[in-house]
This record gives C-alpha cells, sequence and structure tokens, in this order.
C-alpha cells in the first residue's frame, strides 16, 4: 500500500527568508554577527530567514541597509515581505521619486561590558566591534561604533590619558576633610 503524503506548505516568507540568508551568506556574516549589527535576537533572525516570520519594516529597512541592498533588490525585498512597495522610498536615493524614511532607535545607555574586541577599517574610517564570549572559541557582537579616523585619533588619546590616570592615581577617591574654622 503506498502511502502519499501531502505536499509541506510553504511557510509565508520563506522566500524573503531565503534571499535575506543568501545575502548574509553572500557577505561572509554569520547570524551572530548580523543579529549584532541589526540590534535584534540571533534568534529572531533565523526565524526570518527560514521563513516563520516576517521582519518588521524597521527591521527590513535595517537589513536592507546593512547589505548595501541596490534599489531594486531592495524594492523585492521589501515586496516579499508584504509592506508596500512606495513606502519604501529609495533607500539610496538614487530616482527621483524619493520618499522619507524616519528611523528612530530608542538609546540605551547601559554599559556594555566585553571582553574582546574587532576593529576594521575602510577608506571612510574606523569601525569597533565589541564582544562578549559566548562559549567555546565563539563570540557573539555586544556594541558596534564607526568613526572617522580623526575622531578615532581622538578616542586613543583619551584612552591611553584614562589608562594613565587610572595606572597612577589609585589612591582612593574620597572628598578631603572638612577644613576647621
Amino acid at each position: 500500500m503506498e502511502v502519499m503524503s501531502e505536499p509541506r506548505p510553504q511557510l509565508p516568507f520563506q522566500t524573503l527568508g531565503v534571499h535575506l540568508k543568501y545575502l548574509r551568506e553572500q557577505a561572509g556574516q554569520t547570524l551572530a554577527e548580523v543579529s549584532g549589527a541589526v540590534e535584534i535576537d540571533q534568534n529572531v533572525l533565523e526565524q526570518i530567514e527560514t521563513g516563520q516570520e516576517r521582519p518588521a519594516e524597521d527591521v527590513l529597512l535595517l537589513l536592507i541597509n546593512y547589505f548595501d541592498t541596490p534599489d531594486r533588490e531592495a524594492d523585492q525585498l521589501w515586496q516579499l515581505a508584504g509592506y508596500d512597495s512606495e513606502a519604501i522610498g529609495r533607500i539610496n536615493g538614487s530616482d527621483d521619486a524619493v520618499k522619507s524614511v524616519v528611523l528612530l532607535l530608542a538609546q540605551d545607555l547601559r554599559a556594555q561590558y566585553t571582553d574582546g574586541i574587532d576593529i576594521s577599517y575602510n577608506e571612510a574610517g574606523v569601525n569597533l566591534t565589541f564582544t562578549q564570549a559566548t562559549g567555546q572559541d565563539q563570540t557573539t557582537p555586544v556594541a558596534r561604533v564607526g568613526m572617522s579616523y580623526e575622531q578615532a585619533a581622538q578616542v586613543s588619546i583619551a584612552l591611553q590619558r584614562a589608562l594613565l590616570q587610572a595606572r597612577y592615581n589609585r589612591g582612593p577617591h574620597a572628598l578631603p576633610p572638612e577644613s576647621q574654622q
């Protein structure tokens, strides 16, 4: 007796996920690197890439910008996500039909503690990716900062001063005693 199995239903955003995964792999990036760069949970990015979940508009814009996706491909990704193609405007601003896209990000001023750093550079400046060890020979990005070469030189000088002060001014940091009147 032959049992015929029904074809597995395609996930609603599987084609979008396949394209996003292809972009990530072509960039030579891991799930952890991309999720850290666009500041989403790694499991959420994995669900997006498998088509189980649709990325929010702001997350999709971040991914499109992160991978420096050409306008035509960005429009296709936007449509695969089921968003109105007019809402995206032109990400690179190369078309006459430019629409403004406002992206508000909440600032998180909590200190991120790190045990590693990756430094890369290009013609625009320096990128610092602070990492945290997560297991055997694995790290996860916890913060990423980009700056011009001039600003990087100023940061280097300020860091050197802070390290020298920390090394040679190790005495107690207390208020001086009150003066006798």
